[in-house]
């Protein structure tokens, strides 16, 4: 008796094929069948879902992203509703919110669920008896407009398809299924009029709604013997081939409609770099691409060789494609390796090994002798490519071990455990690479240069899709700018104001930390009130709302944002002017963010002199009414024209903040205004000359907050324009 049983898993199907062998290898192969039964037994139940989360609802698998129980998906846009329908005790998954049931969810972003018919139905003295219009919401998921048709059934029907796009346009199409009163003239399998018609679902639009319902021209009356209804559905390519036994009844309810589905709305690149990106592609040997669809988003994939779920940890294991199918030869041994196989011949054989290659064949004496002289060569090369690729990796290991030093030395673990303790912050920043940068500035060049401060330099630079930026350098070997820097990262993220310079990134894996931020192309307040080049003057009413404007920042971040900030630096040079000469407020370095258990912060004094709150010098308590007085001092700056500190003027003119309010009790600020000013209303001036005194009281208690500055500059604005 000769029998030899091979095993092949294929799906979830054990195939048994009988060949000719000896029966001396048989009790070898039950043990490689018992061996293939475990191993096969471990893919089909390999997990799709988080652990302790339920992978099944009735008989459809739910891989994660998606999920039906609380925290087993990725985010709500992946919620899957398990509930019993009325009419059966069994779980059925439902799309929230819709009666569209889920019949099977892959990996690769497609996701089939069930559309009901429309239909439209007469009576044989043609009087309507039933008609239904399908309206279907489009929620999270887009109908694939290449793989799905809508059909119209009848031999007196119109099929009607309505959309609505993300843009709120309509679109309506149709198509004609006729026949005859003999329906004999009708093709099974034809669905191209007679009896059947099709049409495309739009495409290029990202469609929010869809409608689709049967018309009749006639009634169905001449037709009514063997058709009484018209039937119109959306349905997959392939999952409907037309019947005449349709005609007189369809007898499905509904049809399996293809939705595409994708991760947010990035691109793989961008979530990559996003650093606080929930990224999904969790699989260790897991790769992200772009969904090919017409909404934005990316999707997960295993590695060739390997399968399972990309958005789980270690989701993706490796197949051994030894002990499934495999091309080797049957003289071969199969080898399996991470992620692939080789077949290797026996000694004294060569080839590949494989059905398809060049098998194994006996090696003549000059093959071996050949074989030989090519081995050695081939070592040669490889020790030679080996030593320069190890050089290689090891300058590239060098490269990449600096790059994780200055990140670590930049304060890059600080700012992720910043920006993870802040999550509501409305826009994350960008990473960018060193390289992008270089390209930027061309290598950081001096004639790029917008200004220096005391924490560093400012580069203006163009990034390549031509959005102009600016780019601040950290000063050098200096570790205490590192804390103000990281400080003004984690700041600007968590602020969403129109008159705050908008943060846009950051640079961590250089000697010298580097900040992104949108580019304000008109300088700073400072500039045009004390350059004498400066060829825009500043008008009184341009003053008063550049005064209200950063007075409103100031009333956002005391009492407005999430968690309250106070800025600690407010000076006419960090009040930068768009082409409107819009103020936005800058340098956030040195900015606090204040528990909101605590109304008061000690800390070591820092600011600027001529702008500093005196009692915060004398104590090194901090409040928000620190903001205040160094806004009074941007206040008669703007009423002067005066430089806030200035050691050429006489002793007791050198600060403005002093002489402003010793002119104020003597009645002299008609004296000290700036002849530039323009102002019609002079008892404006002297309500705005009213608030600065107010803020650069000496005792904070008796400073107003900036909430009430704000809305009484506002007033006056409004009164003056």
């Amino acid at each position: 008796m000769n029998l030899r049983v091979n095993f092949i898993v294929r799906s979830k199907k054990v195939v048994v094929r009988q060949t000719k062998v000896t029966m001396a290898v048989h009790s070898k192969q039950i043990l490689l069948m018992l061996l293939l039964v475990v191993l096969y037994t471990k893919v089909a139940t390999q997990p799709m879902s988080l652990p302790n989360c339920p992978e099944m609802c009735g008989s459809v698998t739910i891989p994660f992203p998606f999920g039906f129980t609380e925290g087993c998906f990725l985010d709500s846009t992946f919620l899957i509703n398990c509930n019993k329908t009325s009419n059966s005790k069994k779980l059925v998954p439902f799309l929230p919110n819709t009666n569209q049931t889920v019949l099977n969810i892959t990996l690769n972003g497609e996701l089939h669920v069930a559309w009901p018919v429309a239909k439209d139905c007469y009576s044989k003295n043609s009087i309507r008896t039933e008609q239904t219009i399908q309206f279907i919401n489009m929620t999270h998921f887009h109908l694939s407009p290449t793989r799905n048709k809508l059909v119209a059934v009848g031999c007196d029907t119109s099929g009607i398809l309505g959309v609505i796009d993300s843009e709120g346009n309509n679109y309506t199409s149709g198509c004609l299924a006729w026949c005859n009163r003999h329906a004999d003239l009708v093709a099974n399998e034809s669905c191209s009029g007679p009896g059947c018609c099709q049409i495309s679902v739009p495409q290029g639009r990202v469609l929010t709604e869809v409608f689709y319902f049967p018309l009749s021209s006639s009634s169905h009356s001449a037709v009514y013997d063997f058709n009484p209804c018209g039937y119109v559905f959306i349905v997959e390519n392939g999952d409907y081939i037309f019947a005449t036994t349709d005609l007189p009844k369809l007898k499905k309810k509904n049809f399996p409609v293809l939705l595409d589905w994708a991760v947010g709305n990035q691109t793989c690149q961008q979530a990559q770099k996003d650093l606080s990106s929930k990224y999904a592609c969790k699989a260790d040997r897991s790769i992200c691409y772009d969904a090919e669809t017409i909404k934005s988003g990316y999707l997960c994939k295993c590695f060739d060789g390997y399968r399972g779920n990309p958005y789980l940890i270690h989701g993706c294991e490796d197949i051994n494609e030894c002990t499934e199918s495999n091309d080797c030869v049957q003289e071969a041994t199969c080898d399996n390796l991470p992620g692939s196989y080789h077949c290797l011949c026996p000694k004294g054989h060569e080839g590949d090994g494989k059905m398809n290659g060049t098998k194994c064949n006996p090696k003549s004496r000059k093959d071996i002798i050949y074989i030989i002289a090519l081995s050695v060569c081939v070592g040669l090369v490889a020790l030679l490519v080996g030593s320069n690729y190890a050089y290689l990796a090891l300058k590239q290991r060098k490269l990449d071990k600096l790059k994780e030093q200055f990140f670590q030395q930049n304060g890059g673990l600080l700012l992720q455990q910043k920006i993870g303790r802040h999550e509501r912050s409305t826009e994350t920043p960008r990473v960018f690479t060193i390289e992008e940068l270089n390209e930027a500035t061309n290598n950081f060049d001096e004639g790029k240069i917008l200004g220096k401060g005391s924490q560093g330099t400012v580069y203006k630079g163009v990034l390549q899709d031509k959005s102009i930026v600016a780019i601040k350098k950290s000063k050098i070997n200096d570790q205490n700018q590192i804390e103000p820097f990281i400080n003004e990262v984690v700041v600007l993220s968590q602020i969403n104001h129109r008159n705050v310079v908008r943060i846009l990134g950051c640079c961590l894996e250089t000697e010298v930390p580097l900040l992104v931020y949108e580019f304000i192309p008109n300088g700073t307040v400072y500039d045009h009130l004390h350059d004498q080049n400066q060829s825009i003057k500043l008008t009184w009413k341009t003053r008063l709302r550049i005064a209200k404007e950063t007075a409103g920042v100031l009333a956002y971040l005391h009492s407005a944002a999430s968690t309250p900030i106070i800025h600690r630096d407010i000076k006419s040079t960090n009040i930068l002017l768009d082409v409107n000469l819009i103020a936005k407020v800058s340098d956030f370095g040195a900015s606090k963010i204040v528990p909101l258990d605590h109304s008061l912060i000690t800390t070591l004094v820092q600011g600027t002199l001529g702008y500093l709150d005196p009692e915060y010098l004398q104590t090194s308590v901090l409040t928000e009414k620190s903001d205040v007085y160094s806004f009074g001092v941007v206040l008669a700056e703007l009423l002067t024209g005066k430089k806030a500190l200035c050691y050429s003027r006489p002793v007791v003119e050198r600060s403005l903040a002093m002489y402003f309010v010793s002119s104020m009790k003597e009645d002299r600020l008609v004296h000290i205004l700036d002849s530039n000013i323009d102002a019609g209303n002079v008892e404006h001036l002297k309500e705005v000359a009213l608030i600065a005194e107010r803020c650069l009281r000496v005792n904070s208690e008796e400073r107003p907050s900036m909430k009430e500055v704000a809305m009484e500059l506002e007033g006056i604005l409004v009164i003056e324009e």
